[in-house]
């Protein structure tokens, strides 16, 4: 049975021969929400959709880096149970990190691709081979992105830019067959 996934053919032209995908956080794995507790702590949601994406880019091949401007010990442990190990905490100027991740990674930005949100991710998405952005994503990113998800950031944006990325790769049927 062929997969049920479809992208056009120029998108997964544009997106052949990515190696590294770069992620924010918030609005991107997150809904760009914070929830605020009575003692002063946060709290943000994550889609289970977009975790099994970037298990399944691990699978492929294709290296997951997190690049975000906040930190938290919640975070860092759901990143460690998704198996990703390349994550930049706290950082406010996101490029330097990419480029620090490409080089420890022997990559180059025209093996990269990203899906960012907002203003500050707009560095990164202008190197990449490839650029993506949810659909909420702030209007100036979104007219930068070669693809705009139809899903919202942390309701499964991140999982359709996975699922982009591996049928790019030639992988996602042979991935989609374990699950059967």
């Amino acid at each position: 049975m062929a997969p049920a996934q479809y992208f056009a053919p120029d998108l997964l032209l544009a997106a052949q021969g990515v190696r590294v995908a770069f992620f924010s956080v918030d609005g991107v794995l997150t809904d760009g929400g914070l929830y605020l507790g009575a003692e002063g702590e946060s709290f943000k949601r994550l889609h289970i959709a977009d975790g099994l994406g970037l298990i399944l880019l691990q699978r492929a091949g294709i290296v997951p880096v997190v690049i975000t401007g906040r930190d938290s010990p919640p975070l860092r442990e759901r990143l460690a149970a998704l198996g990703v190990v390349h994550a930049y905490f706290g950082v406010e100027y996101k490029a330097p990190a990419a480029e620090s991740a490409l080089q420890a990674l022997g990559f180059g930005w025209n093996e990269a691709a990203a899906i960012g949100d907002d203003w500050p991710d707009l560095p990164v998405l202008r190197r990449c081979t490839f650029a993506a952005a949810p659909a909420n994503a702030h209007v100036e990113v979104q007219a930068l992105a070669r693809h705009v998800t139809g899903a919202r950031g942390g309701q499964g944006a991140a999982r359709e830019f996975c699922d982009l990325l591996l049928v790019a790769s030639g992988r996602y049927a042979e991935l989609l067959e374990s699950y059967r």
